[in-house]
């Protein structure tokens, strides 16, 4: 018997960045009633568009992995990926210039990619310690799938299932997690040369974290990339918020864009019962998913004991960033659709953003030239050149304002001096930039920060908030500050989770007959 506690089979989400419509669209396609509220006057969250003086530029995320996610999302409502999205597959991944002037770039294939490193570092053993390394990612990738991935987690203990899967075989698998050991330590061991290691390092930029206090597990996002590729999606990465927008709104999703949510609230027995806008309506909701951090949708909106259970006041954020886009009148051929730029001392400039909580004096600049996959995004000839380089989250001393002068001439030397763009203030002839404050002002984040919460810790920094809540009966979480944590594809992840879990907790009854595909989903198990 489905329980409706308070008689609404209404679903609300608060937010509509990519985990909260990954949340609508699941929960639509199984038939049930769902309400979005987000307080900007656009869907997509941080994957919004800058459009100026002909440029067209990402304004968030930018590097798309792991379709296999977005394919998930689609087939609940028996779309597919391909009918939705125009994805183009980039190989090389990346192009990485180093302070040495050596140009290395990451290639897809990893025999290939051994051999290159090979030739790069003169050293057969590095190009095998790469091979040996991918074998790791993959065996982590894999567990991480059996005992991670596609379910509500928050501790070690939401992964095993006790009564079923729990025998000598689990321990072996949990144990081979090197637990206690960093994404660092384990990138030097397989890969000593320090070029390779930085390259390899700069997975874990995808979580915001430090690859130093990172736990091993995360060395599974190597894999991930190399075996499902990197993605541009024509249009831009705003394409993939409009094509799950668009979804949502075929499956009957109802949106309030121009609508902030203040406060959720509780009944007497502290289970959800619905929420308040910020013009002052009182909206009754049988469940609630919160796409806003998880730390500020406890403090924020929830408040009272709940809040207090949940705690996590000091819980360290991920870190933030400042980006630059710059309009140019010529593009760079030498320059691929994504690039890294990197640092002289990796580990110095982790520890001014992680440990120091200062932006470091010489930054590794991450920069995506899109008009290689897509000329139109600018002018014939021209560029939209998207340069982000992470900061510290927010201190309360941190001035960006005062900061950003001297910052962004650090950048723009930076890219001069290693990346073979020695004219570039030449060739811009349009800029804007976004700070930490106005990651902060912009989106409802914590401290500013890009990625939600550090994964730092090594045995235990992969775990966030889990989707479901603990504190709250009817809250459910999606985002880069829940489970399993940040980039596009694992917020995508998080949004179908909190859905997925939400419908099979059958706290509120469906509206609607669910979808073929959801209902033989229903007879099977979760992928």
């Amino acid at each position: 018997m489905l329980n409706q506690r308070n008689g609404s089979s209404r679903i609300g989400v608060i937010g509509g960045g990519l985990g909260g419509l990954a949340a609508a669209c699941t929960l639509a396609a199984r038939g049930h009633d769902v309400v979005l509220f987000e307080k900007n006057e656009w869907l997509g969250g941080k994957a919004a568009v800058l459009e100026e003086d002909g440029f067209r530029f990402d304004m968030g995320p930018t590097i798309l992995t792991v379709p296999r996610v977005l394919r998930r999302i689609f087939s609940e409502a028996d779309r597919r990926l391909e009918d939705e999205l125009d994805l183009v597959r980039l190989d090389p991944q990346w192009r990485c210039y180093f302070e040495d002037g050596g140009v290395l770039d990451l290639n897809e294939d990893v025999d290939l990619m051994g051999r290159t490193i090979e030739k790069f570092t003169g050293d057969p053993k590095q190009g095998e310690g790469y091979r040996k390394f991918l074998e790791l990612s993959e065996h982590l990738h894999r567990v991480s799938d059996k005992f991670f991935f596609w379910k509500s987690v928050e501790g070690i203990r939401d992964t095993l299932d006790m009564s079923n899967s729990f025998n000598l075989q689990t321990l072996k698998e949990v144990a081979s997690l090197r637990m206690g050991r960093s994404v660092a330590g384990v990138i030097r061991k397989h890969v000593p040369d320090h070029r390779v290691s930085q390259m390899l390092d700069h997975f874990t930029q995808y979580v915001g974290s430090s690859p130093y206090n990172s736990p091993a597990v995360l060395c599974s996002i190597a894999h991930m990339q190399t075996e499902g590729g990197v993605w541009y999606p024509i249009g831009g990465t705003r394409a993939v918020p409009e094509a799950l927008a668009k979804l949502a709104g075929e499956l009957g999703v109802e949106f309030r864009t121009g609508t902030g949510v203040t406060r959720i609230l509780l009944d007497d027995n502290e289970r959800v019962r619905g929420l308040v806008t910020d013009r002052g309506e009182e909206i009754e909701l049988g469940a609630v998913v919160s796409n806003m951090d998880a730390v500020r949708t406890y403090h924020e909106l929830v408040g009272g004991k709940a809040a207090k259970r949940f705690g996590r006041e000091t819980a360290e954020p991920a870190c933030s960033g400042v980006v630059l886009y710059l309009g140019l009148n010529k593009r760079y051929d030498h320059l691929q659709h994504h690039n890294f730029v990197f640092s002289k001392d990796p580990e110095e400039e982790f520890d001014w953003i992680y440990q120091r909580g200062e932006p470091a004096p010489d930054p590794t600049a991450y920069v995506a030239a899109p008009s290689f996959s897509e000329p139109g995004v600018a002018p014939p000839g021209g560029e939209a050149l998207y340069v982000l380089v992470h900061t510290p989250y927010l201190r309360p001393h941190h001035n960006w304002a005062e900061t950003l002068p001297a910052y962004r001439k650090t950048i723009i030397d930076k890219l001069a001096r290693v990346a073979g763009m020695e004219d570039i203030e030449d060739r811009i002839v349009y800029e804007s930039a976004l700070t930490p404050q106005g990651i902060h002002d912009r989106y409802r984040v914590l401290n500013g920060a890009i990625y939600g919460l550090a994964s730092h810790g090594k045995f235990m920094g992969a775990f966030k908030p889990g989707n479901r809540s603990r504190q709250v009966e009817g809250l459910y979480l999606a985002g880069g500050a829940a489970h399993p944590g940040p980039g596009m594809p694992m917020v995508m992840m998080s949004g179908w989770i909190a859905g997925d879990t939400l419908d099979r907790d059958g706290i509120v009854e469906r509206v609607r007959t669910p979808s073929l595909s959801e209902r033989h989903e229903m007879a099977t198990v979760v992928p």
